[in-house]
């Protein structure tokens, strides 16, 4: 039920909406000429407390490990009160990546945002995005970390990163910030609280997944996660 779908087709004559069954909406305008995607929104607020949403698989370690301790996670700092999806494990090796894959999402043009907030952390802070990954070992990430006040983009193959961009910037842990990506072919375009980050090509993966993540010891609560699935 946390995954809402709505859909709007919107003509010159006015606008039309209409809600779909299971708790999914998808939102679509158009115009007589032209149909814009789908947009899906997960605030997980329908979803049972404690556990993952039924629309999320957690990833594994590279020991087979379930990657992280993720929750539906009640919490009065949401965005979207009740309910956060929080990465509750505060320990792990330096290169555990603790992930989570939203089902149904494989795409390749795309627009996807999140709000974050790193709640602790000593060797490793803060999260980020995933998209178009093929599996839990290989995926485009991009990352915020307050520890080292900066964002990064990767591409992540057979489980070991590779930085394709680095941008030093202040990330104030005290609040919430959002983290978007949008991608069309090769060019990956990266925002932070808005502000354009990264512009780049590249075209290591074609299609898949979205996902959020953290690293090590990271602790932090997501909201709000919207994707809007290109033509």
């Amino acid at each position: 039920m946390a995954l809402k779908i709505y859909k709007y087709d919107a003509f010159m004559t006015g606008l039309f909406v209409r809600l779909c069954g299971c708790g999914a909406l998808a939102l679509v305008l158009s115009t007589t000429s032209v149909t814009a995607a789908e947009v899906q929104l997960w605030n997980f607020d329908g979803d049972q407390p404690g556990k993952v949403p039924l629309t999320f698989q957690i990833g594994t370690l590279f020991d087979g490990r379930p990657a992280g301790d993720w929750q539906v996670t009640a919490t009065d700092k949401a965005t979207s009160p009740p309910y956060v999806l929080a990465q509750l494990q505060g320990k792990g090796a330096e290169h555990a990546y603790k992930m989570v894959l939203a089902q149904g999402t494989e795409s390749e043009n795309i627009d996807l945002s999140v709000k974050l907030l790193p709640i602790d952390g000593k060797a490793d802070m803060g999260g980020g995005l995933i998209w178009r990954a093929t599996d839990d070992r290989n995926y485009y990430l991009a990352r915020a970390n307050p520890l080292e006040q900066n964002i990064r983009i990767y591409r992540v193959v057979k489980g070991v990163r590779h930085m394709i961009q680095n941008f030093d910037h202040v990330i104030d842990v005290r609040r919430w910030h959002q983290l978007r990506v949008r991608m069309d072919g090769c060019n990956i375009q990266v925002s932070f609280d808005e502000r354009p980050v990264f512009n780049l090509c590249e075209d290591t993966f074609r299609k898949g997944r979205i996902g959020l993540w953290t690293k090590s010891d990271a602790v932090t609560y997501f909201d709000d996660v919207s994707l809007s699935i290109g033509k």
